[in-house]
């Protein structure tokens, strides 16, 4: 698999399946993961560039897809996509966010990969076409990678927020309104165009931390006290996306490499490892894909390099695994 924009791992009491986007392909793909194995079960073609994919329960996956404006509905059957449904959005979606889920209902929020209109839709599978509500939001400029957080200033209760990757800020919907406008949440406070392409709080909800682009630093906000704090980037060129391990320790990604930063309460680095990725690592979530009660890295790399692995697994522990030298 190449060029795997998005995609995500879910693992349950009959194991493990992943569902990925091959971007340049026009495919979505399903695979089973048992131990440290991975076997393609089915592949389903799309109109040009999915973006990202979604479990929304153990049998239904939903894809975005820019150049047919849709979120594209498939149900797993007997280890086989089969589309269920093509909901229209109105925009170019880069991703799709599973937002809550109830009584056979799904809200998700679907973000542009350039404007500034998100889309709220409320979706229930079993129910007629005309049942499913689709509403637009204005928010900020190319919202990428939304994602839920606990609190924040302003609204303890939290929200979802996207950083904006053509606007200096960051934004949140809070939890009482999240269909409406959201407001800003933090401005980068520098003067040179500076990228805010990923964005994800810490476990416990303190920190948020930013991946910047360009600019050679990322940043941290408290969602206590709404302190903002400069971190000095492992490599000048900046990163395209983070993951927080602990309040304290993050990985970032870039071409080619991730870097595991430890740092001190004033956001300055301890200490700083390495792992090597087979490309542009754009998304990153943490699964115990071997199920031996170590969490695992799932790693997505939107240019995957010639002959190298669109979707990669490195199986932790993570840190201590991770080289100090820079690969």
């Amino acid at each position: 698999m190449n060029m795997a924009w998005g995609g995500e791992l879910r693992c349950g009491a009959a194991g493990c399946r992943l569902v990925a986007v091959e971007h340049e392909k026009s495919t979505v793909v399903l695979y089973e993961v048992q131990g440290r194995k991975a076997r393609l079960l089915d592949k389903q073609s799309v109109a040009y560039h999915p973006d990202s994919a979604i479990w929304l329960s153990d049998d239904l996956v939903v894809a975005a897809v820019e150049n047919s404006f849709s979120l594209d509905v498939f149900r797993v059957v007997q280890g086989r996509l089969q589309p269920l449904r093509q909901i229209p959005v109105g925009i170019s979606p880069r991703d799709v966010v599973l937002v809550s889920a109830s009584e056979g209902r799904y809200s998700l929020l679907a973000t542009p990969y350039t404007g500034k209109e998100v889309v709220w839709v409320d979706y229930a599978p079993d129910q007629p076409e005309a049942a499913t509500r689709v509403q637009q939001v204005k928010w900020c400029e190319a919202p990428w990678h939304p994602v839920r957080v606990q609190r924040a200033p302003g609204a303890p209760s939290g929200g979802m927020v996207a950083a904006c990757l053509d606007e200096k800020r960051v934004v949140l919907a809070s939890e009482g309104n999240l269909q409406g406008a959201a407001r800003n949440l933090l401005t980068v406070p520098v003067e040179i165009r500076i990228i805010p392409r990923h964005t994800r709080p810490s476990p416990s909800g303190r920190w948020l931390y930013v991946a910047l682009e360009t600019g050679g630093r990322n940043l941290r906000f408290n969602m206590d006290s709404g302190e903002l704090q400069w971190i000095v980037a492992p490599q000048p060129v900046g990163t395209v996306s983070v993951l927080p391990l602990a309040d304290d320790l993050v990985i970032w990604a870039m071409d080619s490499r991730l870097a595991l930063q430890r740092l001190g309460a004033d956001g300055a680095v301890l200490e700083t490892r390495w792992l090597p990725v087979d490309g542009f690592a754009t998304g990153l979530q943490l699964a115990d894909a071997d199920a031996d009660g170590v969490q695992d890295l799932v790693v997505f790399n939107s240019a995957a390099l010639p002959k190298k692995m669109g979707v990669e697994i490195i199986y932790g522990p993570l840190w201590e695994q991770a080289k100090p030298q820079m690969p």
